[in-house]
């Protein structure tokens, strides 16, 4: 837990000292806080598959998204405090319940826990592929610390152009900081590898999910993923957005995606050479797909 004396686990770099109760823009302390440990069936196919994915929810985030569909336990607090032997045994009950890996959301605040309770796990008999899912605002250092520890990385890839990370995400500096997240990502996981019921094992998904007037800067997005990483990797392109959350205060973005930006976004895809990818259909914007931060699968049964 040494890391956590001077916190510089993400690049907003506070330096505080969370075992002292201190926090940065995360808001954490070094109390692990979640909000829900559940199977959930509404990753990619190759992560949920029909059995699902055994999804614990980090609360806090180090990330400000003005449009984000979780708010309520990223922005807003919500989440219980749980020990990391409490977490160790929630990812055996979740291996349990036929799980297909184990899928940490949101966990880069809290990464020296997690390795913590995932090295318990594993001694008690955890064996699922470890899925990392993130909004890439890690840095280099902290995935290296995940080497050997994570099978699977899905990071977002969320902007290209750092004035629409700062406006909407109030995060500087991440572009050019996600790409080289990314390589190391590559670097660890190599190129995909699936098991005989075609959920990957190893291996990188790089995320985008694409914003309302935006097409311009997204197809930025696939071209710097593309360019960098070629087929090494799978890109997911979304177009799950709501406008929720402050969206209503920026009225370009307070609107549903056009289908058919999304629609050239694949064809563009498409015409440069992407072949490893992941579309949505229509109808994914609904908050139906939004799960219940009740809670569920936290406390001891």
């Amino acid at each position: 837990m040494e890391l956590l004396k001077e916190c510089r686990l993400c690049i907003r770099d506070c330096g505080v000292n969370r075992l002292e109760g201190k926090t940065g823009v995360c808001r954490s302390t070094s109390d692990i806080v979640i909000a829900r440990a559940a199977l959930h069936k509404w990753e990619e196919p190759c992560i949920s598959g029909t059995k699902g994915s055994g999804a614990v929810f980090f609360s806090n985030c180090n990330f400000r998204c003005v449009f984000c569909q979780n708010h309520e336990i990223s922005q807003e607090n919500k989440g219980k405090i749980i020990s990391i032997e409490r977490l160790s045994e929630i990812f055996l009950e979740l291996q349990d319940q036929g799980a297909n890996n184990i899928n940490l959301v949101t966990p880069t605040h809290f990464v020296p826990q997690i390795i913590e309770a995932l090295k318990i796990a594993k001694s008690k008999g955890l064996n699922l592929p470890v899925v990392y899912n993130t909004n890439g605002y890690d840095t280099v250092e902290t995935i290296k610390l995940l080497n050997g520890i994570v099978d699977v990385y899905l990071p977002d890839f969320k902007y290209f152009n750092d004035k629409y990370a700062a406006k909407y995400s109030f995060a500087p500096n991440y572009s050019k900081n996600v790409v080289e997240v990314i390589r190391e990502m590559v670097n660890q996981a190599g190129k995909p590898q699936f098991n005989e019921d075609g959920i990957m094992i190893k291996g990188v998904i790089v995320r985008h999910l694409m914003l309302p007037g935006l097409l311009f800067d997204s197809k930025k997005v696939i071209d710097c993923i593309y360019n960098n990483f070629k087929d090494s990797v799978y890109i997911s392109i979304m177009n799950q957005y709501i406008p929720m959350h402050k969206a209503c205060n920026y009225p370009e973005i307070n609107k549903s995606l056009n289908p058919k930006h999304y629609d050239s976004l694949i064809d563009y895809a498409l015409s440069i050479g992407v072949k490893n990818g992941f579309i949505q259909e229509n109808g994914t914007n609904d908050i139906s797909f939004i799960p219940p931060f009740n809670f569920e699968g936290v406390d001891h049964d």
